[in-house]
């Protein structure tokens, strides 16, 4: 540029001219609006660009604004381009060459190029500063100047020492003297003369919390390798240990430490022995705190190989359900003869046996350890169709993804050895684990669970039966000991289910208290009728009463002077939901009628007869009626007995006995079913009626179902189940009940209930689109289980402090928010969370209790070469701010005599960054030209 014409160098400060006053008659605003600016560094700096060629060489001019009106940097903004810190400006401009380096190395050229901009922006009368950056990229380095008028001037000038930086500028004596050698007229004055000179400060101190962690377990195992070495016990302990994943997977730790900004308040320094004394201050002193979380970069990073947790195995498992619909049955993906794609062969890494007996050994022998409840459902997780997180199927699919890479023939190999192992169950009568035995089918759980489930109930009934026979045969023994008072009724009731408090209606369980207190009530209640002592002197075999619950209030039977009881009656049969399917689509063929209705229950209605006839010998079918069905038995008026007290209750019925009433219409046609039913069934007691579930029969049938499940519709249980079940164990986590974390978890089960309703009802085909819609849920997952990591450790490390765990966790919500729903990060995201937080006076102490005092390992590792330690810890950066102020008016220097067009200026000003391995230093001088 050295050799450029004068009319090249008119043209040049003219298209510099032409590009600056466009962008100040178009101000912040516009820009804005015109799209062509680029977020850079924080909220509020944006830059616009623009080329420029000269002399056969590009150049390209950047302006930086924002969109404030604010006349005056504040220098310890939370957020600053480094030439804003350095030199204390708002807006400017950059011009730089267009090359590799991006700096101009020629000293003269990088002048004349400086020039050029400065006589461009005194003829857009602009007082915006113009910077160029000069020699080795390495270095930092600028020069500058700014036109501030008609008299005045500001240059600037930046540079940075890399390596072997005097010990002198490593303490704030020295800088404090460097600074006062560039106004003071000889070194000689430094020392002697006091000059008021304005002072601020801010160190940053950073923790690593898991370098830390490593080198105090570094320290543990130095002082207790004797005992390590004897037990052989000792292991690196993960910080997520107590999460609830962590039985599954290691997640890295979001947060990586803290940075601790301790700012101290501007004050006037007048002697470098006032800089000594700063020196050994401590930052508890400072005015502000100011703390910065470093987190981990993958945290915002979502290609595959950084995907770690449940979602990064939920891609897995979603490429195994498009592959299911390639066979008929499981065994065909195991055998090594199946005729499948080429996709199948290059993706069947199958763990060794060993790993598939571990598997079975926790789910099957280790898993009996646990009692089935569910501990971690979440409340709205009842809306997906799936297995429960503590049940057998769902461990079952937890396990799975993590075996193998989760392919269709790992998951094949498992499955077929899974099943072979609930049959050994079956045929061991061996409870199955983790499987609740209940009188009642969760039918809102997958098919799969209520088949597991119905065959815990089956394995338990069967165990039921071969103890009843072992005891059967205990009794004939002649030789074991037997009551002389044991009778029948004894043996009656072995096997029956306690009954209700309330014995109007029926009772389905079984306790031998109850039973004798039930026959003590009715003795009482003999007693105080002579008419009922007879009921109870009964001896014959024919009406002996059998298997009752006790008695029904205060009815009596209508052909004998006695009172009605309640019979004990088996449990309804229990149906999964397929089965519930199959008997509405019986009904739907052939009809809903009254008599085929009645049909379907007549095993039940027969049982009840037989019970209800065994407990009231002199019982009829009316009786039966009025205690079963009590809307088919129509009363004639007459007082009620349950209205009227015990005594008066008594009196009634003997003296309104018979009871008056009759049967409903339906009841009394000719040929009713119900009648027929009645006049066949026989006077058995529960203990001896046929079960009406048939645990032999229902068993093998449920262990067929297993055996031959088709592949797409055991994935698609599966699948359902592996989210649920992850989504369960996540919401399990300890996050310090975060707001925007429990709202995203409620927001995540309701997508998941959108998403997986069709894997129900065998909609699913090959080549479905739901295939998509399950691979982006599973993007949304992987945002969701990223930010639960990230609050369960701001949780752990900010536990006393909730307030800024709460603050700290809300900026990466909103930073993060952008990427909520896509699967990458794009140029459109910022890439880096920079949000800081200040540090209340009450959450100081929490601070400071992380910077653990360095132990005596870390000690003589670090040379500390700089002063303002925190708790032993040196500050990774100092950044110093030096300024001489005067007075002035629009022309020269103000004199003594103050006036109203006078303002204060810093005529020098200088900003030190440094550390100890380098040294920056920015110099803006102002002068009267």
């Amino acid at each position: 540029m050295e050799r450029m014409k004068p009319w090249m160098t008119r043209r040049f400060i003219s298209e510099i001219e032409a590009v600056c006053r466009q962008w100040m008659a178009d101000g912040p605003n516009n820009l804005l609006k015109k799209g062509s600016t680029q977020l850079e560094i924080s909220t509020n700096l944006y830059k616009v660009k623009s080329d420029l060629k000269c002399d056969n060489k590009n150049y390209s001019m950047e302006y930086y604004f924002g969109n404030s009106n604010h006349d005056k940097v504040v220098d310890w903004e939370l957020s600053l381009h480094e030439l804003q810190l350095c030199f204390g400006v708002q807006e400017f401009l950059v011009i730089a060459p267009q090359s590799i380096s991006g700096v101009i190395l020629d000293s003269p050229e990088a002048s004349k190029l400086l020039s050029a901009v400065a006589i461009a922006l005194t003829n857009c009368s602009s007082f915006w500063p113009a910077f160029v950056p000069v020699h080795d990229p390495s270095r930092k380095a600028y020069i500058g100047i700014q036109n501030m008028g008609t008299t005045f001037t500001r240059r600037f000038e930046a540079d940075r020492v890399g390596t072997q930086v005097p010990i002198k500028l490593m303490h704030l004596e020295g800088l404090y003297e460097l600074f006062v050698s560039k106004f003071a007229y000889s070194s000689v004055d430094i020392p002697t003369n006091f000059f008021k000179v304005h002072f601020t400060m801010k160190l940053t101190f950073r923790i690593l919390l898991s370098d830390d962690d490593d080198i105090r377990r570094a320290d543990a195992d130095m002082t207790e390798s004797a005992e390590e070495n004897a037990d052989g016990t000792h292991g690196k302990v993960q910080w997520d240990d107590d999460c609830p994943w962590s039985e599954w997977y290691s997640s890295e730790d979001p947060v990586k430490g803290f940075e601790l900004i301790a700012s101290w308040s501007e004050k006037m320094i007048e002697s470098s022995l006032e800089m000594a004394e700063l020196e050994n201050s401590s930052p508890h002193e400072a005015k502000k705190w100011i703390l910065f979380p470093i987190l981990s970069p993958n945290i915002t990073d979502s290609t595959m190989g950084n995907r770690v947790g449940f979602s990064s195995q939920m891609y897995l498992l979603i490429d195994a359900l498009d592959m299911s619909f390639q066979a008929q049955f499981m065994e065909d993906f195991v055998s090594v003869e199946n005729p499948g794609s080429d996709n199948l062969k290059s993706s069947t890494v199958v763990p060794p046996p060993t790993v598939v007996d571990r598997v079975l050994k926790e789910l099957f022998h280790e898993g009996k350890k646990f009692h089935y409840f569910a501990k971690g459902e979440h409340r709205n997780s009842q809306a997906i169709k799936a297995a429960p997180v503590d049940s057998l199927f769902a461990q079952f699919c937890l396990h799975v993804l993590w075996f193998g890479n989760c392919n269709i023939r790992a998951i094949a190999t498992l499955w077929v050895e899974f099943v072979r192992e609930v049959r050994w169950c079956w045929e061991e009568v061996q409870p199955l684990p983790r499987m609740p035995i209940s009188s009642s089918i969760d039918l809102s759980s997958c098919l799969i669970n209520q088949k597991l489930q119905m065959l815990a109930i089956c394995i338990e009934r069967k165990h039921q039966s071969i103890e009843e026979f072992q005891d059967c045969l205990g009794s004939q023994d002649p030789e074991s000991p037997r009551d002389e008072d044991d009778g029948p009724v004894s043996e009656d009731f072995s096997l029956m289910q306690t009954p209700g408090e309330n014995f109007d209606g029926k009772c389905d369980s079984h306790s031998s208290e109850d039973e004798f207190e039930s026959k003590a009530n009715l003795l009482e209640d003999s007693s105080k009728s002579e008419d009922l002592i007879s009921f109870t002197d009964q001896k014959s075999p024919d009406s002996m009463r059998r298997g009752s619950a006790g008695i029904v209030g205060n009815m009596m039977l209508l052909n004998s002077y006695q009172i009605m009881h309640a019979p004990f009656t088996q449990d309804v049969p229990l149906m999964t939901e397929d089965m519930h399917e199959e008997r509405l689509q019986a009904v739907e063929a052939f009809g809903d009628s009254f008599d085929f209705s009645a049909q379907l229950e007549k095993d039940i209605l027969s049982s009840d007869m037989s019970a209800f006839k065994a407990a009231n010998p002199d019982g009829v079918f009316e009786d039966f009626i009025r205690w079963h069905s009590p809307g088919d038995w129509e009363e004639e008026s007459g007082p009620k007995d349950e209205d009227l007290p015990d005594s008066s209750a008594t009196e009634t019925s003997k003296n309104n006995w018979p009871p008056r009433g009759h049967l409903s219409k339906r009841m009394s046609e000719h040929g009713n079913l119900w009648r027929q039913l009645w006049n066949d069934a026989p006077a058995l007691p529960v203990s001896e009626q046929k079960s009406l579930l048939d645990p032999n029969r229902e068993g093998e049938k449920i262990l067929h179902y297993l055996e031959t499940l088709r592949p797409h519709q055991l994935l698609e249980q599966m699948v359902c189940t592996s989210f649920k079940a992850a989504a369960d164990t996540l919401s399990q986590t300890n996050y310090g009940g975060l707001k925007l974390m429990k709202t995203k978890m409620e927001q995540l089960y309701t997508t998941m209930a959108s998403v997986l309703k069709f894997l129900q009802g065998n909609r699913l085909s090959a080549e479905s689109e739901v295939i998509d819609d399950l691979r982006r849920l599973c993007v949304v997952f992987e945002h969701v289980e990223k930010l639960m990591a990230l609050a369960a450790s701001l949780h752990r490390k900010l536990s006393q402090a909730p307030r800024l765990s709460e603050v700290i966790f809300k900026d990466y919500f909103d930073f993060y928010l952008p990427r909520m729903g896509t699967g990458s990060s794009g140029s459109k995201f910022r890439t880096e969370f920079n949000k800081k937080q200040l540090v209340r006076s009450h959450e100081r102490g929490v601070i400071s209790s992380m910077f653990i005092p360095p132990t005596a390992s870390q000690s003589w590792r670090k040379v500390l070469s700089m002063g303002n330690l925190f708790n032993g810890h040196e500050p990774m950066l100092r950044e110093i701010v030096f300024s001489l102020r005067d007075r002035v008016n629009g022309n020269h220097y103000a004199d003594s005599t103050p006036t109203a067009q006078e303002e204060e200026i810093d005529t020098h000003r200088m900003y030190i960054n440094g550390t100890a391995n380098d040294l920056r230093v920015a110099l803006s001088v102002t002068s009267c030209d």
